[in-house]
């Protein structure tokens, strides 16, 4: 089954399909199956630039209920109910574990306003905003790279395109990847683009 992801397209060779919802583009891979079984299709998940695995058997609504419900990732565990709830601190969320310092780390955390956790906390969310720029484009040069691999790497161009992608150029990209099949190239360009957490892709 596949992995939850946000958006999908679906190619028929080097031809986009459908782009959208799992259910949507695994209806669009299917009805290009049942006009020619020997269709090459791909779908790729726009969050890994990978691609899915489909079980196409059946007919189009046999599908289309089968992959709807593959679309929206289950509530962590910390977050699902176990039964009512007593007095106390709301759940949070929150997942205790233990972590290792030394006593002048736990001295200053200890100092600071609202305690030890609030502390912490404070610090972790710094450095997950600090890391979010870095991060969104490492992932986004993961992602379109897997998916030029896949679909464009026997295309010219391919190596010097995969060059100046993780070199940052993105004027080069897109001089290398000029002659690639239109629906190949806009989306290599949309997953080389950083995204946001929670952005649709």
């Amino acid at each position: 089954m596949a992995q939850p992801s946000d958006t999908y397209t679906a190619f028929n060779g080097m031809l986009a399909l459908a782009s959208g919802s799992l259910a949507t583009t695994a209806i669009a891979a299917h009805r290009a199956l049942a006009q020619d079984p020997a269709a090459i299709v791909t779908l790729i998940a726009h969050d890994t630039g990978r691609t899915v695995d489909l079980d196409l058997r059946g007919t189009e609504a046999e599908v289309a209920t089968r992959h709807a419900g593959s679309e929206a990732p289950s509530a962590p565990a910390s977050a699902q109910a176990t039964g009512p709830r007593g007095r106390g601190r709301p759940r949070l969320g929150v997942v205790a574990r233990e972590i290792t310092l030394l006593p002048e780390h736990w001295q200053w955390l200890a100092g600071q306003p609202g305690g030890t956790s609030v502390a912490l906390r404070k610090l972790v969310l710094q450095a997950m905003r600090d890391g979010a720029g870095p991060d969104a484009l490492r992932r986004a040069r993961e992602r379109a790279y897997a998916f030029m691999s896949t679909m464009a790497g026997n295309l010219p161009g391919f190596e010097e395109a995969t060059r100046a992608l993780f070199a940052g150029d993105a004027d080069r990209l897109a001089t290398h990847i000029a002659a690639w099949p239109p629906d190949v190239r806009k989306l290599a360009l949309r997953l080389a683009q950083p995204r946001q957490d929670g952005e649709g892709g």
